[in-house]
């Protein structure tokens, strides 16, 4: 069965319900106008779009792999919106972020994931492991998990921290063949006892042309600023490039997380 990508969807948001100040980025809750809650992430935080573009490719990965992840939604923001805001950092937060922004749908309800309370089935474990591995995350960890329990499910969020690379994109292909040594901080690494077979049915699904489709789902705006290539396409050419590199030298990933599982028994 072919796999392709949802669309997503925008929305404008209607107001400014919170900051949620656990992060860096001072992302918040919001409402939009189709009277949903969303956790909104700003295009002028400190990582700018880059952060975005990772939330997109990490979050629809995930999903084509059938982990659980909130809907994804582009978030306009208004110039007018937020003058009525108090905190002067906030403000200046959501002047500088004018535009297309990205949010999440607010798990209301749902608590942090506590990997001492609760154990994962091996398959999905390793899923995770592997689809962290492949994209470089680094924010996954027991004092940052990034996952949460809800509805006695498992939910993957932010992967803002993902394809770190792209900051700078320096040694970028050559980032792409080499082993992920940060996997060994892991959160879910003790349980992920099936890596090897992860390996081999998440490449099965990750077919260049939906690797190509998800990287399509980068705003074209977001790829023209500040960027290192001599076009948009050329950018957005040097993602898929990048992605389909790392699988087809998924198993020296794979071997390093394994390697790194067995000397925490």
């Amino acid at each position: 069965m072919k796999i392709v990508p949802s669309q997503i969807r925008t929305v404008n948001v209607i107001r400014y319900v919170t900051a949620l100040r656990e992060g860096g980025s001072l992302p918040a809750i919001a409402e939009a106008d189709d009277g949903f809650l969303y956790v909104l992430k700003f295009r002028g935080a400190g990582q700018g779009v880059k952060a975005l573009i990772s939330e997109i490719i990490g979050r629809e990965l995930s999903a084509s792999l059938g982990l659980r992840v909130p809907e994804l939604v582009f978030a306009n923001l208004d110039s007018a919106f937020g003058r009525s805001e108090a905190d002067e950092e906030i403000q200046d937060l959501l002047k500088v972020s004018t535009g297309l922004n990205l949010a999440l749908h607010y798990l209301s309800g749902s608590i942090t994931f506590d990997a001492v309370v609760r154990k994962i089935e091996p398959q999905e474990a390793s899923r995770i492991v592997w689809l962290d591995s492949l994209i470089l995350n680094v924010d996954r960890t027991a004092q940052n998990t990034n996952l949460l329990s809800w509805h006695k499910d498992l939910w993957l969020i932010d992967h803002g921290a993902a394809l770190y690379f792209h900051h700078s994109w320096y040694n970028w292909l050559q980032k792409a063949s080499q082993p992920f040594a940060s996997i060994k901080d892991h959160v879910l690494l003790a349980q992920a006892t099936e890596l090897e077979k992860a390996d081999l049915d998440c490449k099965l699904i990750l077919q260049p042309d939906l690797i190509r489709s998800i990287v399509d789902l980068i705003p074209s705006e977001w790829l023209s600023e500040n960027s290192p290539f001599e076009s948009v396409a050329a950018h957005r050419e040097a993602y898929v490039s990048f992605l389909l590199t790392r699988l087809n030298y998924s198993s020296h990933f794979t071997l390093e997380a394994d390697h790194a599982r067995e000397s925490l028994i």
